[in-house]
């Protein structure tokens, strides 16, 4: 499968780097960006081809991957759309609907969207997918296996339910840093040194994810086995339960939700100025 990227970022480049160390041929493997220094980034990190055609190249790929800024993909897609006919595209641009991008590309793109996060930069990351009807078996394991090289992968039914997994993986990494700088910058109050500090928050994070990969136990079990009664733990939780720590995560990811259901309101929008976020 020949597989043409538009757009060389960070994704971009983590999800080549993972296709390559999965086995994936260089030769079948293409990237365009209007940045000159990205393209050559790809092709000598990874030998892969580059182009500043995005429209020739499409007519020559099995799958095109959009992975480019939301605010851009408008724009983009309706560049592309005599060159995608039929063809299968795997979007990873956050809040776009299919039915909008399948209008920008003239209406017979074969459309898969995906809610990769930012882990997949070390090959660590989760992504959901919705495939638009008429999508068939084999596209829908071409699309995942683009995914799979930097991570985990699911499948959801309706298209609705990517503004939740938008809220919980995809912005997902940046409410555990948020606690992580917390518990650092409590070490730091405490006395610990910075690099202690720093030290201390992520092994803790890094170790109790490991084991929760690990346990048969759920979340809740698993910290109640740390908290003894009388003890330190249980102070720390019952102070974080005084201050609603939990239903504040709940409102935060919701607000993240909402947040996605509204870009795609305004970015699907014709008319919508696609050059500045809004």
């Amino acid at each position: 499968m020949n597989i043409l990227f538009i757009g060389g970022g960070n994704m971009a480049a983590a999800i080549i780097g993972g296709l390559i160390a999965k086995g994936w041929p260089a030769a079948s493997l293409c990237a365009v960006d209007v940045a000159p220094a990205a393209l050559e980034a790809l092709r000598s990190r990874y030998g892969i081809r580059t182009a500043g055609d995005g429209t020739a190249e499409a007519r020559k790929a099995d799958c095109v991957v959009l992975a480019v800024k939301p605010q851009q993909l408008r724009a983009v897609a309706q560049s592309l759309a005599p060159a995608v006919d039929g063809r299968l595209v795997l979007s990873i641009a956050a809040g776009i609907r299919s039915a909008d991008l399948v209008r920008w590309l003239g209406g017979k793109a074969r459309v898969v969207r995906a809610m990769p996060n930012t882990p997949a930069l070390v090959s660590a990351g989760i992504s959901g997918l919705y495939a638009m009807p008429g999508v068939s078996s084999e596209e829908r394991k071409n699309a995942e296996s683009v995914l799979a090289a930097v991570g985990e992968t699911f499948w959801v039914d309706n298209e609705e339910a990517l503004d939740a997994v938008t809220a919980v993986s995809g912005s997902g990494p940046a409410y555990v840093f948020y606690f992580i700088e917390a518990l650092e910058q409590a070490a730091r109050k405490l006395g610990l040194e910075p690099a202690i500090a720093r030290r201390s928050a992520l092994a803790t994070f890094a170790g109790a994810v490991k084991l929760a990969l690990g346990s048969d136990a759920d979340p809740a079990t698993l910290r109640a086995r740390v908290t003894s009664k009388g003890g330190t733990t249980e102070r720390a939780i019952s102070l974080l339960d005084e201050s609603a720590v939990r239903a504040a995560m709940v409102r935060a990811v919701r607000g993240a939700q909402q947040r996605s259901v509204e870009l795609g309101d305004e970015l699907g929008r014709d008319g919508t100025n696609t050059d500045n976020k809004p």
